[in-house]
């Protein structure tokens, strides 16, 4: 990938294009001229004379000057001298359009070996691609783009930028108002990934903010790097990434890597940079508009705004498991905002402010800044009219401009950050939603769309309140062997690193009953030849001496020889949790907690934080599960001493850092917590062998 400092600036600021090859290249010209792009445009061809109507040059070298960017549009063997050329030539940088490299190894032949030999010719002078699209800067009216688009010219907007190059083009074919001022597409990635182009892009003086099409993070350094730079610039990041819901995941030996897949990981990732993962394009594109509009928002807290009943109760439920709010009102509150309404209207939040002054814009101007700004500066964070406009072509929309106007007025009287909310995605006009966005006013399009945007909106906000997060912890992907520690193994390495484990230790056979007697009362009693000891009947708890003797003969007649952990058994606890670690590339490694033992496979109630994590973040976790109430002490039983589950958390999380270079997975199933604390009664630790 593009190291940090390669500058993309003139390409992708060009004041000069090089457009090489025939058909593509001619498409490639003919865009960029409708555009309006007003720098030089130098076509290079070897067999015509012109492409889209100028004059061709017959090969690089016939050039009248160094170009800033180039469409390199030949097939994929010529793509190769065609960008060694322009490097020498000193060029800012190309774009690689031919396919037939890393992305087609399984259908070409030779294809990983040509994307390297393209990048060597490459060198350090910026290469988009191959297989790549290019770009479209708005601000500046340079596009090198092969095909339709449809991005106007934009003084400010936000930057797309997707690994599909499909999805790109369809979201410039949006028709809800956002304003793109930069489109671009990376291919391949064999030079400069995702990272690095989003980076320059968000540097530039025409976007407001980044939205990213994801289908698998190139480098997740540079993607710490792009979340610092955004939060330094204050543009914020949302995005959409494929990938969710997976049909399969590989078998493992643990529940945590099954449990805490990429997207798990990719999710917590998204969570700690401050990031807003969306799960629909159209849910980014109406995020997008509400920062481009009015950035990230310090809350959730939505003054809402409605002429009918049926409104207020869609939004009522449309909240329903959201963290976005509708704040009742004070009492003062309510009396400021029933004196602007007639006695029949019942002051709430969503307010239904009926249609008694409806068209009447001093009295909507009234009622909106009573309820934007009467409850005080704090009481929202964003007040939101929900408005469908006609059809204007069959309706007069007369009486929706002073409604727009009042709107517009109250924001500014009471300085809170508004916009309209449709109901149905189709009733917001393009131009409409346009001229709303000029006058600072966001026009969100459908209530699940709208709502999501500006819950995105508010955890960029709260997560920007909160410090930066520490560097990730590395964790490279080797190609050394494996190896499996048996219980009695992982659990030493564990209480070596401050986690508590039961007393015991592994012992042959004919050792079990008088190690059973040394601990003293009832003991555990597990066949250490397997790590799925319950599927195989290896386990047998609550044994007394004699008993643990004949277990472990009995498991080694139906089992083999093998050592036996003999432990004391764990009180009964107030729950059990499953806390895991595990290399999870490319983040480095992730830590999953959730409801362990049986419930485990039952309730798939788990969340995945990435480490380093701090204390709180940890605390954060465990009481965010579903399964929490318990841990708090569940209608009148006791609960847990929560500080002495996440001292056993972190001293595990600190384990999984400590061992970062070998460690593969390690899993405490269940992690047993009480009143009195918390015991890691099942271990399982599977590492990378050292080299010799």
């Amino acid at each position: 990938m593009a190291p940090a400092n390669r500058d993309l600036t003139r390409l992708l600021s060009p004041r000069s294009i090089a457009f090489i090859g025939g058909r593509d290249a001619a498409e490639a010209i003919r865009v960029c001229r409708r555009f309006g792009y007003e720098g030089e445009i130098w076509p290079v061809s070897a067999s015509r004379t012109e492409l889209a109507g100028v004059a061709a040059f017959k090969d690089i070298a016939s050039l009248p000057g160094v170009p800033d960017a180039a469409f390199v549009g030949v097939n994929r063997e010529a793509s190769i001298d065609v960008i060694a050329q322009l490097r020498g030539l000193g060029a800012g940088g190309a774009i690689a359009y031919a396919s037939g490299f890393s992305e087609s190894i399984s259908e070409i032949d030779g294809g990983a070996d040509l994307e390297a030999r393209l990048i060597a010719a490459a060198g350090d002078m910026p290469l988009l691609g191959p297989n790549c699209y290019g770009f479209i800067n708005a601000g500046v009216g340079a596009s090198i783009w092969p095909s339709e688009h449809g991005v106007a010219r934009a003084e400010r907007g936000v930057a797309l930028i997707s690994q599909s190059t499909n999805i790109a083009i369809s979201l410039t074919m949006q028709r809800r108002g956002l304003p793109i001022a930069f489109v671009g597409t990376v291919g391949n990635q064999a030079q400069t990934g995702l990272s690095s182009l989003a980076r320059a892009a968000l540097a530039l003086p025409t976007v407001t903010a980044l939205g990213l099409h994801v289908e698998a993070i190139d480098d997740a350094a540079g993607f710490e790097a792009l979340a610092s730079l955004a939060r330094e610039l204050g543009k914020p990041i949302a995005l959409t990434q494929t990938g969710r819901t997976e049909a399969a995941q590989n078998a493992t030996l643990s529940h945590t890597a099954s449990l805490a897949g990429s997207h798990a990981a990719s999710d917590a990732f998204y969570r700690r940079l401050g990031v807003a993962r969306l799960d629909t394009l159209t849910q980014l594109v109406e995020t997008l508009k509400l920062l481009h509009v009015h950035g990230p928002l310090p809350g959730g807290r939505i003054a809402s705004m409605c002429c009918s009943g049926g409104e207020t109760a869609l939004l009522a439920d449309a909240i329903d498991g959201r963290k976005v709010v509708f704040p009742p009102l004070s009492d003062t509150h309510r009396v400021r905002v029933k004196d602007t309404l007639n006695d029949m209207v019942r002051v709430l939040n969503p307010l239904d402010y009926h249609t008694f002054i409806w068209g009447n814009e001093a009295a909507l101007t009234e009622t909106f800044s009573a309820m934007m700004g009467g409850g005080g500066p704090s009481a929202f964070d964003i007040g939101l009219l929900t408005l469908d406009w006609v059809r204007t072509d069959r309706c007069s929309d007369a009486d929706w401009l002073p409604t727009v106007a009042a709107l517009r007025a109250a924001a500014n009287r009471s300085g809170l950050k508004a916009g309209t909310l449709s109901t149905l995605p189709d009733n917001m006009p393009e131009p409409i939603a346009e001229r709303l966005i000029t006058e600072g006013l966001v026009p969100l399009c459908g209530v699940e769309d709208g709502l999501s945007a500006v819950e995105a909106a508010a955890f960029i906000g709260g997560a920007w309140a909160r410090p930066a997060p520490a560097v990730l912890t590395p964790a490279p992907r080797t190609d050394r062997t494996t190896r499996l520690l048996d219980e009695a193994a992982a659990k030493a390495e564990l209480a070596g690193s401050g986690v508590p484990t039961p007393k015991g230790r592994a012992v042959e056979e004919n050792a079990v009953r008088k190690t059973a007697e040394e601990i003293g009362g009832a003991v555990a009693v597990k066949w250490l030849g397997t790590a799925h000891k319950t599927d195989l009947g290896a386990v047998q708890l609550g044994l007394f001496p004699e008993e643990a003797a004949e277990a472990a003969q009995e498991m080694t007649d139906r089992l083999g020889p093998s050592k036996f952990l003999v432990e004391e058994m764990a009180s009964k606890p107030v729950a059990e949790l499953i806390v895991g670690a595990k290399r999870d590339a490319p983040y480095g490694v992730s830590l999953t907690l959730g409801a362990g033992g049986v419930l485990t496979e039952l309730l798939r109630d788990t969340v995945t934080l990435l480490l380093p994590a701090t204390r709180e973040e940890i605390r954060d976790a465990l009481l965010s599960l579903r399964s929490a109430p318990l841990l708090k002490g569940y209608r009148g039983q006791e609960g847990a001493d929560i500080d002495l589950a996440v001292d056993a958390i972190e001293n595990l999380a600190r384990y999984a850092i400590a061992r970062a270079d070998r460690l593969l997975e390690v899993e405490v199933n269940p992690l047993m917590v009480s009143a009195t604390g918390a015991t890691a009664v099942d271990a399982l630790i599977r590492l990378e062998v050292e080299d010799d």
